[in-house]
């Protein structure tokens, strides 16, 4: 098989993990799809030779965090300012928060926790791996971000 067809399927198999593990880090639209790109770019400039396919996997959600981590960094984040206490705005009513909504709230330890343990279906010990930390400290996270969505939703 040509290289440039292996390239392009491994970046198929992998993009929607990739985006959705992006939009859940950054929150918004534009912002995932500039760290989508910059992973793929990363891969192509590259093209790492993977084990296995949890080695593919592990290091397309290691290169993800990495670049959700370098965008927050950027020095056009550092001048960003908060929104003013007197903009006008509809506020949403209650009903309408949806789940992710509510998961995108989380800080980002625990957002990163409960995107790969529920979304991309890996163990706590996978997560460890690919988070840098410890089991117990993924353990740990998955409580207390559960703990957080149940207050956020009311008990639900």
């Amino acid at each position: 098989m040509r290289k440039d067809n292996l390239c392009e399927q491994i970046i198929r198999k992998n993009s929607d993990m990739v985006y959705k593990l992006a939009y859940s880090l950054v929150r918004t639209r534009a912002d995932a799809d500039d760290v989508y790109q910059e992973v793929f770019l990363r891969y192509v400039r590259k093209l790492p030779e993977f084990s296995s396919a949890e080695h593919e996997k592990a290091w397309f959600l290691r290169v993800t965090i990495n670049c959700c981590k370098n965008l927050w960094k950027s020095p056009w984040r550092q001048r960003m300012v908060e929104l003013r206490e007197d903009a006008e705005f509809t506020k949403m009513e209650s009903d309408d928060i949806s789940l992710i909504d509510t998961v995108k709230q989380l800080p980002e330890k625990y957002r990163i926790v409960i995107h790969l343990f529920y979304y991309e279906g890996l163990s706590v010990e996978e997560i460890g791996k690919i988070t840098k930390s410890r089991a117990s400290t993924v353990r740990t996270r998955l409580t207390r971000a559960r703990k957080l969505l149940r207050k956020e939703l009311g008990g639900i």
